[in-house]
């Protein structure tokens, strides 16, 4: 049988309750949960750690339904009679209390137009302070082992629409060192059944736990000096700038009168600018900018 909306949202939730409980966990921090309502129909619940190595972190699950606004029809671009939308998914954000460790975003979600379309988007992406080339290369081999057991096509595929979306063409950096990207995953362009794209995205939900886990426990006790935190804020700056500029997510949930608070949870608690900044040469700092670029095979 193919999974309906209800089987996905259900998934949804449950990946959430996972995912809280691991962070839980290894953080030693809790939760807390904020359920809410969304006037046009559907909700969802926030859930924000303040912990001990996740300075602030938001895991948020939403199934909202509805009205399609005009301004995201159109950047949907979808058919006239298509005017009214199911939307479920989860997205995670973690800003790391220590500068080695690096934030990490997640997205996956499932999206319904009346009349039957549908399609599945997401994945994952990391943003060092300090870009470590071996832990870079670590990360990329999970997503890239996720995918291969769906389509050895995908990892690469996914990359390039990774350093493609992740990128702040104002600065003219990615953001960070990339991931996977996907979007519109429908069975009419990828020649695979609901059950198997449902399937994919359900593994790349559950690659994110394990694999950042990993991550903070690396780094998490590392020595940092103050210029070391600055340099974090400075990163978390360019963070923002994203977000807030060029991300669809953050457009769309607020063009469909999302929850304000749970659509910029993925800002950090504190971030900083600097006019011009220029790292020394040769520093670490300069290293890491150096490698925010397209095409890096890690």
């Amino acid at each position: 049988m193919q999974p309906d909306r209800q089987e996905i949202t259900d998934f949804f939730a449950t990946l959430q309750d996972e995912i809280c409980a691991a962070l839980s966990a290894a953080d030693g921090g809790t939760f807390t949960e904020d359920s809410w309502d969304r006037p046009g129909g559907g909700g969802g619940r926030a859930r924000v750690l303040l912990g001990n190595d996740i300075e602030k972190g938001g895991v948020n699950f939403s199934a909202v339904h509805g009205d399609l606004p005009p301004a995201a029809a159109k950047s949907l671009g979808t058919a006239p009679e298509e005017t009214s939308f199911y939307a479920t998914g989860v997205s995670i954000v973690l800003h790391p209390r220590n500068p080695h460790v690096p934030i990490i975003h997640m997205n996956v979600r499932y999206f319904e137009l009346d009349g039957g379309r549908y399609w599945f988007g997401g994945g994952i992406d990391l943003t060092p302070h300090y870009i470590d080339p071996a832990q870079a290369a670590w990360f990329h081999q999970q997503l890239k082992a996720t995918c291969d057991q769906f389509d050895p096509a995908y990892y690469p595929r996914f990359k390039a629409e990774a350093d493609d979306y992740f990128f702040l063409p104002h600065r003219n950096e990615t953001r960070g060192v990339g991931g996977i990207f996907y979007d519109r995953l429908e069975p009419s362009t990828e020649g695979k059944d609901k059950r198997t794209l449902f399937d994919f995205t359900a593994a790349v939900g559950r690659t994110f736990a394990p694999t950042y886990l990993h991550l903070l426990a690396s780094n998490k006790d590392l020595p940092a000096s103050d210029a070391e935190r600055r340099w974090q804020q400075l990163r978390r700056g360019r963070y923002v700038e994203f977000n807030l500029v060029w991300d669809r997510g953050t457009k769309f949930g607020l063009t469909t009168n999302g929850r304000t608070e749970s659509i910029l949870m993925s800002l950090p608690p504190i971030a900083g600018w600097e006019y011009d900044f220029q790292p020394a040469p040769g520093s670490p700092e300069a290293a890491t900018l150096a490698a925010l670029r397209k095409g890096i095979n890690w």
